[in-house]
């Protein structure tokens, strides 16, 4: 007779039950989230500030647990992925990129799927455009490959985290507390805002050739952050993309 699936059996790290866990990768302890059991592995990659918890709560819930293995993940300095705290180096995409592939291949998934929004969808893009082989398909919404001068200005006026909605910020002070929330998003303003001074903006326009699995772009309408040009420019430069 098989083991009965209780929190603490087998059911804490597969079928519906949701894993919460820390793995080192990279010299640093990341936060993940994981469910289902599903032989299609994929990794939820949240936005500026946000966690596997605060930006996909309804997917962890809801993704058909008997096709998909879900992992959702904190960066470092996000969520529960702290210490150490965040910063914003010229190449923090690219470490957030190294870091995601690291903590999939540290749990053992061979192959994945990438499912990245706002910042997580950049540093999807750049890890399907770099580890190729380890990409089975992506999907991004709200992401943008470049800075332009009126991004800029769209990001400034966020950098006041006490002027944003209620609702949005709620959520983000109690896993943070205000201090570090406040400070954070300045920070993340000031890094994103340096992508304007490269040449075209540049945050990863050069790699999106590179990417060769399936792709689906989605972008919202009323994106306050966004503008739609930036979904149009990475559709056109990803060769099938949809």
């Amino acid at each position: 007779r098989a083991a009965p699936l209780t929190a603490r059996g087998p059911a804490a790290c597969y079928g519906t039950s949701i894993t919460s866990a820390k793995i080192q990768v990279n010299g640093v302890h990341l936060h993940y989230q994981q469910t289902g059991e599903g032989s299609h592995a994929v990794l939820l990659l949240p936005g500026m500030l946000g966690s596997g918890q605060t930006d996909f709560g309804p997917q962890l819930k809801s993704m058909n647990k008997q096709l998909f293995t879900v992992v959702a993940w904190d960066p470092r300095g996000y969520g529960k992925s702290i210490p150490p705290s965040r910063d914003f180096p010229p190449d923090f995409f690219e470490r957030d990129a190294k870091d995601a592939v690291d903590l999939m291949q540290a749990l053992k998934f061979k192959k994945f799927s990438l499912l990245g929004w706002s910042d997580g969808g950049i540093t999807a893009l750049i890890a399907a455009a770099k580890y190729p082989n380890l990409i089975h398909k992506l999907v991004v919404w709200g992401a943008n490959a470049s800075v332009t001068q009126e991004d800029v200005r769209i990001y400034n006026g966020i950098r006041d985290v006490s002027k944003w909605s209620e609702k949005v910020r709620k959520p983000l002070e109690e896993l943070y507390g205000h201090k570090y929330f406040a400070e954070t998003c300045a920070a993340w303003v000031d890094g994103i805002s340096h992508f304007a001074e490269n040449s075209d903006g540049n945050i990863c326009q050069q790699l999106l050739p590179d990417i060769k699995c399936p792709t689906f772009i989605i972008h919202g309408e009323k994106d306050p952050l966004v503008p739609q040009a930036h979904a149009e420019y990475i559709h056109k430069h990803i060769k099938g993309s949809r």
